[in-house]
């Protein structure tokens, strides 16, 4: 076989659509909240547009970023000036991205707040008009609770994946968290020169079949 340097095809490039779940993290060992099934001839980021399980966050900054870091013990004997053998002992798994929509139901997800402290289409007086009421949104910006349990979510992304389609086609890649948690620090501006945005990281944790999620190279055959 003649030698090639590479192949282009593989080479991935372009922002991905995030979707966050509604409600909890997905359990893959019950399915409750189910994932959205694949449809045939379907982008899979229509397919989670049209699902109720899960909210797309918009626009994004900075693209996402997704971080393997194993944690490996050292066996160190008389004989060698290095370690003659790593194990590995633990892992962490984290995924960061930036919500450039700053909407309360962005900030809700970014600092792991539970979806009872967002309240939407609240009447409110209008001490400006006499009789008449408003309607807002309210998000309490609660502290939580000794020992309550940290609120996880889901996590979807769909970005575009790897290899030769056919003309017409389209290739993605989907990334699938089961149980992700906010763990860094969140910050809300308002700026003159700069838009508010949200830079969230999440902490991704196993579940009970010990995967944090998994990623899909999918092929979307062009409609006939």
């Amino acid at each position: 076989m003649a030698y090639t340097r590479g192949d282009s095809k593989q080479i991935i490039v372009g922002a991905a659509a995030m979707f966050v779940s509604n409600a909890a993290e997905f359990d893959p060992t019950n399915a409750d909240p189910a994932l959205p099934d694949f449809v045939a001839g379907t982008s899979y980021r229509d397919t989670l547009q049209d699902s109720a399980i899960v909210r797309n966050v918009g626009y994004t900054m900075n693209g996402l970023e997704l971080q393997f870091q194993p944690d490996f013990g050292e066996v160190q004997v008389d004989q060698l000036l290095d370690v003659a053998k790593l194990y590995k002992q633990g892992m962490q798994v984290n995924l960061a991205t930036a919500f450039a929509e700053a909407t309360l139901e962005n900030l809700l997800v970014a600092i792991a707040a539970a979806s009872g402290d967002l309240t939407e289409n609240v009447t409110m007086d209008n001490p400006i008009e006499t009789g008449s009421t408003n309607y807002a949104d309210v998000l309490e910006l609660s502290s939580g609770n000794i020992g309550e349990c940290p609120v996880e979510r889901g996590l979807i992304a769909v970005g575009p994946g790897t290899g030769d389609c056919e003309a017409g086609s389209t290739l993605e890649r989907i990334y699938v968290a089961y149980r992700s948690l906010s763990i860094e620090n969140v910050t809300v501006s308002a700026k003159r020169d700069e838009a508010s945005m949200f830079e969230v990281s999440f902490r991704l944790l196993p579940a009970n079949n010990g995967s944090y999620g998994k990623i899909v190279d999918r092929l979307v055959p062009a409609s006939s």
